[in-house]
């Protein structure tokens, strides 16, 4: 039976006029090290490269379950819900989630 596969998680937000930078800061300094010690596993964030206000996030979970469970545990800790959740979710107009298996991700790297 074929292990299962590691899903990707890309978030992607719409933050308000003139806070990106703001948000960047949060997300590095305080949001980061907590999903770290969370077991969370962020690839990538940072400023889209399109416009003023968009910011994507990239997160690896071993399957989607595993997902569930992490941010499950991460979203409802004290660590996020008195740490920086307030100041970081009134800097955002809207967010989407997507999620896809690394493998489909690896299908499309051969054809850039």
């Amino acid at each position: 039976m074929k292990p299962p596969d590691t899903m990707i998680e890309i978030l992607t937000l719409n933050l308000k006029p003139g806070t990106r930078e703001r948000f960047h800061q949060l997300f590095a300094t305080e949001s980061l090290p907590l999903q770290a010690k969370w077991k969370i596993q962020v690839v990538a964030h940072g400023p889209s490269l399109h416009d003023e206000t968009s910011y994507y996030v990239i997160r690896a979970f071993k399957s989607l379950e595993d997902r569930q469970k992490l941010e499950d545990a991460f979203y409802g800790s004290d660590d996020w819900r008195q740490g920086p959740r307030t100041a970081m979710l009134a800097l955002i107009e809207n967010l989407a989630t997507t999620v896809v298996s690394a493998e489909m991700l690896a299908g499309w790297s051969g054809s850039l």
